[in-house]
């Protein structure tokens, strides 16, 4: 007898322990249900509907360059497609400090898909390398379009404009400290009205936030080498210089 009784003081003690744990402090009056009726302790802190918890909004994240390659895709968003070997998208380093633009692939872009790999490239690479002292990889370059103009003209507005997305973007996504804009056409996109670059190069403007230093485009230097052009173009990117530290 006694040992019914030990065991039924067992069971009620392992019983009001598992009530414990299924979180219900009070013991009901009606007869309790069997255990295998009674809820888990897993089932007693099942949280609330998912419609009915507030979720802290995300941080909207800025797109990385390799979506906006993929948003991009095979564009054939204005006539420049038409004649286009390759798309030119950009390199160098994706969060890079200073942020090159210029106006559009050459023939020696168009077929390696890179920007400035020409004669203008080179001459940039030496601006970057030798007169900079940093290196080109650890720039970010682009073109305000995507693809060859023909016969290497300037691009067209409604070619700027097809392309104005995406460059906004790469701006955006590399978030740079400061854009040198070659030439007046890249200088005068960013500004918003013409810039007369022979008058306003190495005067600082703003860019969304970014500043922007305007100032000769590498084919310019090739096409008026002069000790005075190149020295400007000098003086340009040691403002940069100093700004960045």
């Amino acid at each position: 007898m006694e040992e019914k009784k030990t065991q039924i003081a067992d069971n009620l003690l392992l019983y009001l322990e598992f009530m414990k744990g299924a979180g219900i402090d009070v013991i009901p009056a009606s007869k309790p249900a069997k255990p295998s009726s009674l809820p888990t302790p897993i089932e007693a802190v099942k949280p609330p509907p998912e419609e009915n918890i507030k979720m802290k909004p995300k941080n909207k994240s800025i797109t990385s360059l390799e979506d906006i390659v993929a948003e991009l895709g095979d564009c054939k968003r204005c006539k420049l497609s038409a004649g286009r070997n390759k798309i030119v998208f950009g390199e160098g380093d994706p969060k890079a400090t200073i942020l090159f633009i210029g106006e559009g692939p050459g023939k020696d872009e168009d077929e390696q898909g890179r920007p400035f790999v020409g004669r203008a490239g080179q001459l940039l690479t030496d601006i970057i390398e030798k007169g900079m002292k940093i290196k080109r990889e650890e720039v970010y370059i682009c073109n305000l379009v995507k693809c060859r103009p023909p016969e290497n003209r300037n691009p067209e507005k409604d070619e700027i404009a097809a392309c104005r997305p995406f460059l906004d973007k790469q701006i955006k996504s590399v978030s740079p400290k400061v854009i040198i804009a070659l030439g007046k056409l890249a200088s005068s996109t960013l500004a918003g009205r013409e810039v007369k670059i022979t008058q306003e190069r190495g005067e600082w403007f703003d860019y969304e936030g970014i500043k922007v230093m305007p100032t000769y485009h590498p084919s310019y230097l090739l096409r008026n080498y002069t000790p005075t052009a190149r020295k400007d173009v000098f003086e340009d990117v040691k403002k940069v210089l100093a700004y960045i530290g």
